[in-house]
């Protein structure tokens, strides 16, 4: 592993028991997250994103539920996948910690929010009381939270929307962590706080250093806030490439389908959005080939019949599809 490298994820799979058998949510699927670095992972809903974002920090009831393939490299050589129930929840909320999608089911209603975010300090920080409310108060300030001394004396309902994702930022960020991922963390919020958020995302993970998986299914937040970008498709990763040349210079159908369907503002309002043809397939019945084949407009037999391999395209870019070249040659104009 690179010595920048934070997060080194090799050949994942997530397999669930259910009653018509195991299916698998996430297949295969290898990246990295470098130290300082936010990278995006986007796609539509059911392409895995949340269930890769789970698997890191090991939530699935591992017992009766999931069984995980692959490799999770930490921090240099450590693998999360073989380590202990216990050493696992010192990982969760010290080294790597998550903001989910809906704040107000994630924070206990019975509990202030200054001691939710104390609790975690005195757990894994070793503080006592005095000094992790202390702490507590400098993390609501931190994010942004007006009156924070008042406001750890509160409960989760006395809070708005965006307050109450602010109070969840300022929780998993309490410990300081390496790497902290983001799970849609703005999709409920209005659009004002959403681009509060996103700045106060951006601006922590400048002063912190800390790396950030950010799970989207909106383009718009990855063109603003990330550096790299992730595309899923149905359990697998179907391109990856730095965010610039992502939208200069897509090479997937489906990456080209998402950013067509961004409605544009110089564009004509009269117009029809772009639409991907079709559904996501379901897991229980993943196709032969290429598993994007039944909605994309270049594929043929062989697509239907082989399933491709993600790989290296250019500098820093890796794309899954049998046609790039001549997908490429044929929107220059060129025809082979």
């Amino acid at each position: 592993m690179q010595a920048d490298v934070l997060l080194e994820v090799r050949g994942l799979k997530t397999h669930f028991a259910t009653e018509r058998g195991r299916v698998t949510a996430v297949d295969g699927i290898s990246f990295h997250i470098n130290k300082g670095e936010i990278l995006g992972v986007v796609g539509e809903s059911g392409c895995g994103k949340s269930v890769t974002s789970q698997s890191i920090l090991r939530l699935f009831d591992e017992k009766h539920l999931v069984k995980y393939e692959g490799e999770i490299r930490f921090n240099g050589e450590m693998d999360l996948l073989k380590l202990s129930r216990p050493q696992m929840e010192d990982i969760r909320g010290n080294e790597i910690s998550m903001i989910f999608q809906d704040p107000l089911s994630s924070l206990n209603p019975v509990l202030t929010i200054g001691f939710q975010i104390a609790e975690s300090l005195m757990l894994h920080q070793h503080m006592n009381k005095k000094q992790a409310y202390a702490k507590a108060v400098d993390m609501l300030r931190l994010t942004g939270i007006p009156a924070p001394e008042r406001r750890i004396h509160e409960y989760p309902h006395q809070l708005s929307g965006g307050m109450r994702q602010r109070v969840m930022i300022a929780m998993t960020l309490a410990c300081e962590p390496k790497l902290l991922i983001a799970d849609e963390p703005t999709t409920a919020l209005d659009v004002t706080i959403q681009a509060q958020i996103l700045d106060l995302i951006s601006d922590l993970n400048q002063q912190l250093g800390m790396g950030v998986m950010f799970i989207t299914h909106d383009l718009g937040v990855v063109a603003e806030l990330c550096h790299r970008v992730v595309v899923m498709y149905l359990g697998q990763i179907v391109e990856e490439a730095p965010v610039e040349d992502l939208f200069e210079h897509p090479l997937h159908p489906y990456t080209k389908g998402l950013i067509r369907s961004i409605p544009q503002m110089d564009g004509d309002r009269t117009a029809k959005l772009h639409v991907i043809e079709g559904m996501v397939p379901s897991l229980e019945n993943v196709p032969q080939g290429c598993r994007f084949a039944a909605r994309c407009p270049y594929a043929d037999s062989q697509c239907r019949e082989q399933e491709p391999e993600l790989f290296s395209h250019a500098d820093m870019r890796k794309v899954r599809c049998w046609h790039v070249e001549r997908i490429g040659r044929e929107e220059a104009g060129v025809y082979a």
